[in-house]
């Protein structure tokens, strides 16, 4: 199957990444992937690996450029799934760099994959952004005041490009997992019912539908997908 569309996928080493990567191809898309160097292996056999820092501009338009660079398989998706979670004490007893590294690692590469796309989207005509926040967005817990409020700010950018590029037929959406059935998740919380947790494969059918024409009504929406939890 020849690939008519193009995704640029972050985050692609990890469970949902590995899970998304592997239905955009089987959906027959060209996907994309920004890696860190040496860690190419651990993406799905037939994505397009690029070594990049997201957190440097300079790489991210490098990848952005990649991902738009075949005619004949325009970007169309782009799928923000780098993040992290770093749990802290009581917000007056946190400090300040330990709550700005969550903005760092959680917003600043969605942000800059988004900014240097979206010229891309906008010149094949269109597209959809699918940026992945938490339920802890939108329900904080104690302890994590850094983790929160990087998550919540993904859902305020991800309304923002929702409005902002509406007239140019790109899209900007938002997932919410709860907590994601994942081997390190597991290993972390070995006593928990890990058959309420949503699965990478669940989330990752969600996200495709929302790169797909099937959802082209939908823009602005944050989206639960919590399992069972």
């Amino acid at each position: 199957m020849t690939a008519t569309r193009t995704a640029l996928v972050t985050g692609g080493t990890g469970g949902l990444g590995s899970a998304t990567i592997t239905a955009f191809l089987a959906d027959g898309w060209r996907v994309v992937a920004p890696v860190r160097p040496g860690t190419t292996g651990r993406l799905p056999g037939g994505a397009i690996a690029v070594d990049a820092d997201l957190t440097v501009e300079a790489d991210v338009r490098t990848v952005a450029a990649v991902a738009a660079e075949d005619p004949a398989a325009p970007l169309r998706a782009v799928v923000n799934l780098v993040g992290g979670y770093a749990g802290s004490g009581l917000i007056a007893d946190t400090p300040v760099a330990e709550f700005e590294a969550m903005l760092a690692v959680n917003l600043r590469p969605t942000y800059l994959t988004t900014a240097a796309a979206l010229p891309h989207l906008v010149a094949a005509g269109g597209g959809s952004v699918v940026c992945v926040s938490s339920r802890a967005g939108v329900s904080p817990f104690p302890g994590a005041a850094g983790y929160v409020t990087a998550k919540a700010a993904v859902l305020g950018f991800a309304g923002a490009v929702a409005v902002e590029y509406r007239k140019h037929n790109v899209r900007c959406n938002t997932v919410l997992p709860s907590i994601i059935d994942t081997p390190a998740n597991r290993a972390a919380q070995p006593d928990a019912d890990h058959g309420r947790w949503v699965s990478p494969a669940e989330i990752a059918a969600v996200i495709l539908f929302l790169a797909s024409d099937a959802s082209a009504p939908a823009s602005g929406a944050q989206i639960p997908v919590y399992g069972q939890a």
